[in-house]
């Protein structure tokens, strides 16, 4: 087994993971924490967090017979992709989420995770596995940590000292007795510039998120009326939030994705409000089919759209650009629309 173990960190990387490593089951801890976090309500209109009652936290229960998980990391940050400050501060341009530029990665993870378990029953013969890539009830970064592959840090994602913390998770879930390794020690210290910079709070404290604030809950899973209290705060965020990572020292160490298929496309790094405003539901289908992006859908789509229209310096065009989708938007979109010519009038 322990042989065994090392060919799968060996294959692992040769099929494009960073990081691999072995954890066993033992989620109890971390179960006590997951439970008083759903709560106090912190996941919001996330109803598949709380449904699958334990089964998120007993990996035994969701897979029967598993004894280990070997958790891999991919790293996903894009070369060649415009500054992601600078696009922050850019208020006319859209800013997406470094992890969405290019394509979906729950294939790309999967794929490689089933030819991972391919190479691995080449070797052992039929065993029983499960792969997933935040695609069931999995607590991915509390076995990732218990694999070694980094600990948790006080925004809740996942830091290693090599990689920061710009890299995907998977998990194999497996009959096969494997030396588990050992955990790193948490290097957090006393910084606290993730819970400082997060623009509308909702690291409520060290290792807490309150998803219900947290931008990108409310532009990706958040599938209603974004909260007024948040629009103004969202600035120019269509998809997503980094702002947590971008601040984080020890994304001074992350490496550049090898994964030609997390590299930029379709411009996504340096796209106007309007230009994607302007976009039909046909070009919507057309340009983000194989995105992350594609699943929030065309509505939801506009609706954060509209929200950086609102929030970007007053221009006639993008007052004749809001007015352009009123007769034919949903109540829940002119709902945004309005709020945003609200806020361009405001800076005549």
């Amino acid at each position: 087994m322990q042989a065994l173990a090392q060919s799968i960190k060996l294959w692992g990387k040769a099929l494009g993971f960073d990081q691999v490593g072995i954890a066993d089951i033992d989620l109890a801890k971390q179960e006590a924490h997951f439970l008083s976090w759903l709560e106090q309500g912190f996941h919001g209109a996330m109803d598949y967090m709380a449904k699958h009652g334990k089964k998120r936290t007993r990996p035994a229960d969701l897979v029967p017979g598993t004894v280990r998980v070997i958790s891999v990391s991919m790293n996903y940050f894009p070369p060649h992709a415009r500054d992601a400050v600078e696009t922050l501060h850019d208020a006319d341009m859209a800013y997406i989420s470094r992890y969405a530029l290019g394509r979906d990665y729950h294939k790309v993870m999967r794929n490689k995770l089933q030819s991972l378990c391919e190479q691995i029953q080449q070797q052992v013969g039929d065993f029983e596995y499960r792969v997933f890539t935040d695609s069931a009830p999995v607590l991915e970064v509390a076995l990732a940590e218990k694999a070694g592959l980094g600990w948790r840090g006080k925004h809740t994602l996942l830091l290693s000292r090599d990689a920061g913390s710009w890299f995907f998770l998977g998990e194999i879930y497996t009959n096969l007795p494997l030396p588990i390794d050992a955990s790193q020690d948490n290097h957090c210290g006393t910084c606290d510039a993730c819970i400082r910079v997060c623009p509308t709070q909702a690291i409520v404290a060290p290792y807490r998120l309150d998803a219900r604030r947290c931008i990108s809950y409310l532009t990706i899973e958040h599938k209603g009326s974004i909260p007024e209290e948040y629009r103004g705060l969202i600035g120019n965020r269509v998809y997503g939030c980094d702002d947590c990572q971008l601040c984080c020292p020890w994304n001074r160490f992350a490496q550049l994705t090898q994964e030609n298929d997390f590299h930029v496309r379709m411009g996504l790094d340096q796209a106007s409000l309007l230009e994607l405003f302007t976009w039909t539901e046909e070009q919507f289908k057309q340009h983000l089919a194989g995105s992350a992006i594609y699943r929030i859908g065309y509505e939801q789509w506009l609706r954060n759209i509209a929200v950086g229209l609102g929030n970007a310096p007053h221009s006639d065009a993008i007052i004749q650009a809001l007015e352009s989708r009123r007769n034919d938007a949903s109540p829940m979109l002119l709902e945004h629309i309005d709020w945003a010519l609200q806020q361009q009038s405001a800076q005549v």
